[in-house]
């Protein structure tokens, strides 16, 4: 039957209609908070980057961030908003100050949409603004108006409080992981000198900008080649070095204080400025990769009117500094040129020990061209007579949105990857299947990853041999059995990404998969638990005697039941570094050689688990 196309097909959708009906447009993924670019995280950063745009205009020195369960607060103590347009702010798309380029000259939130968005994305949304001795209080439930207080008299300090709760019928049951959103909230005080931000109590601030953020994010201080180069003229600013512990290049660029992770213009301008003033100043054509190898940099500019490649600002894709003025590119290539080159004259230690470290790579580059074309043939031929990669059919470069759905398990055991592989989403999932254990990569140069034929085929399978950023899966997900060997594993495979590709793990893509320790059911109901707590109350809810089966391995697990634990209701535990732990120190005492200090940290974690059982 023909469906009737009339005037009765075409409908309008208001604006909170239209935000929950396409969340995606809007903040791009959703997810569950186990991702630290997940929907609820971008709510967040939305009503902070408002308050920011406050502080960068001169008027309040200090935000407040609470999260309790659920519910968020953002205190600012800016200018608050104009007491009369406040629903208008929240609930109003494009409205705002920010379309007048003189009240907000180079903010991060221009299109008038943030606040709109978490409106209607939570299940409970204040606005309230104080000002000019007055206080007016908003109060919404999914976009709309719940409670409208009348205009009050207030003596608390002028600013900004915004109250939500995102909402479960949209994210499902999300929780925030405190590390990412402290990582979010060092960025923003890192980027705005003299800022103070709390968050549950706990004060973040800075004093010098990028080269504090750099030097917080590599932790050992023996770890970099030579002393951080710090450099800062106009609207432009960057901090650099050079690692003795990783191979790839790591990036935290900026744009008006918003974290641009998929780099842009910008990004690209500074890396071939600093390529080509290199070549300059030592008079020495040397290799691209080998001045960017274990390249580490901290940059931020400033953009009057920014052109995003996405509604949520993670690309730039301006060309220049402002609408008719200096390109990106010459104004980055300017500053470099001039700076970094004075620096070097100044900075003889400095200027040598680069050269040194660009002489090493170059060394060890020639040394794995051989090593890397035999390797490359060991991939192609092991592709045509074995099945270790049952791909998926969507990759990274397709679009943004579907990158970020891609997927690798990397399993170990036929019966494992059998399970998920027939279980999977074969548009965005991949299954990676492990031959045994892997070796234990600690201590080792980089070359083992292309000798070692489990590594070479890992590392070609994530296309990760020449950059990160051809990274062909979103989410590395390790899926090992919750037994003494699996665990074993995931150790060996922490340690092979830590160990050689760390931006991986400092970037949140690698995640370890939760599978269920016991299926408890009844006649009527199946329940799948994950730990003793779970099945505990599975037991009471369920009624007397029901079927209690203990998973011992993923290979247990049918197919048929592996679908609801790595579909929409997948659990991801994120591998988090914690910037108080030296990763090099880290690794060395759980990988290196047995010493008494581990022998006895095993024996009484043995003890405490004793104690628990």
């Amino acid at each position: 039957m023909a469906v009737e196309y009339n005037d009765d097909s075409i409908r309008s959708l208001d604006w909170k209609e239209h935000i929950r009906l396409r969340p995606g447009m809007y903040i791009g993924k959703l997810g569950d908070g186990s991702s630290h670019d997940d929907g609820i995280y971008v709510l967040l950063k939305e009503i902070i980057d408002n308050s920011i745009d406050e502080f960068v205009m001169g008027y309040g020195k200090q935000i407040e961030v609470t999260i309790h369960d659920k519910t968020v607060t953002v205190r600012d103590y800016g200018r608050g908003m104009p007491l009369g347009k406040v629903i208008e702010c929240v609930s109003k798309i494009n409205t705002g100050a920010k379309y007048d380029s003189k009240v907000f000259k180079k903010a991060v939130g221009l299109n008038g949409v943030g606040s709109k968005a978490v409106n209607a994305m939570s299940s409970y949304f204040k606005v309230q603004s104080i000002r000019e001795g007055k206080t007016k209080i908003v109060e919404y439930s999914r976009g709309e108006i719940i409670k409208d207080y009348p205009l009050q008299p207030s003596d608390e300090k002028q600013g900004t409080i915004i109250t939500f709760v995102p909402d479960e019928e949209i994210f499902g049951n999300y929780n925030y992981i405190f590390e990412y959103v402290e990582e979010m909230l060092w960025n923003y005080a890192f980027l705005n000198n003299g800022l103070a931000i709390y968050f549950n109590g706990q004060k973040m601030q800075a004093k010098n900008g990028l080269y504090d953020l750099l030097q917080r994010n590599i932790g050992d201080p023996n770890g970099i080649a030579y002393p951080i180069i710090h450099i800062k003229e106009g609207d432009f600013e960057c901090a650099f070095t050079h690692s003795n512990r990783s191979y790839s290049e790591e990036y935290y660029s900026f744009v008006n204080g918003q974290h641009t992770t998929q780099g842009g213009t910008h990004q690209t301008a500074f890396r071939e400025a600093v390529v080509k003033t290199i070549r300059e100043f030592y008079g020495k054509d040397f290799e691209t990769s080998d001045i960017r190898t274990s390249f580490m940099a901290a940059i931020s500019i400033k953009v009057q009117e920014p052109v995003f490649e996405s509604q949520t600002k993670t690309k730039l894709g301006s060309q220049y500094i402002e609408p008719g003025g200096q390109s990106i590119r010459n104004y980055i290539s300017d500053i470099i040129k001039k700076n970094l080159d004075n620096y070097l004259h100044i900075h003889s230690e400095t200027a040598e020990a680069l050269y040194k470290k660009l002489l090493q790579s170059e060394k060890e580059r020639k040394e794995m061209a051989g090593i890397k074309k035999l390797a490359r043939e060991s991939v192609k031929k092991a592709s045509l007579h074995n099945k270790k990669l049952r791909d998926c059919r969507v990759h990274l470069n397709s679009n943004h949105e579907k990158r970020l759905e891609t997927t690798l398990f990397i399993t170990e055991g036929d019966s494992a990857s059998g399970s998920i592989t027939k279980s999977r989403d074969v548009q965005t999932q991949a299954v990676f299947s492990l031959k045994g254990k892997p070796l234990n990569s600690y201590g080792l140069s980089k070359k083992i990853v292309y000798q070692n034929e489990e590594f070479n085929l890992l590392q070609a399978a994530l296309n990760i041999d020449e950059s990160l950023e051809n990274l062909r899966y979103n989410n590395i997900v390790i899926a090992t059995d919750a037994d003494v060997d699996g665990m074993h594993i995931r150790l060996l495979l922490l340690t092979f990404f830590l160990q050689f590709y760390p931006d991986l793990v400092k970037a949140g893509h690698v995640y370890i998969l939760q599978t269920p320790l016991f299926r408890v059911r009844n006649k009527k109901e199946t329940r799948y638990c994950y730990n003793e707590e779970e099945r505990q109350r599975a037991i009471k809810e369920l009624g007397p005697n029901p079927e209690i089966t203990r998973f011992k391995g993923l290979g247990e697990i049918s197919p048929n039941e592996f679908k609801h634990f790595i579909g929409k209701n997948i659990r991801l535990e994120p591998v988090i570094l914690k910037r108080e732990s030296a990763l090099a120190e880290t690794l060395a005492f759980y990988m290196g050689k047995n010493t008494p200090d581990r022998q006895n940290f095993i024996i009484e974690n043995l003890r405490v688990e004793e104690e628990v059982l």
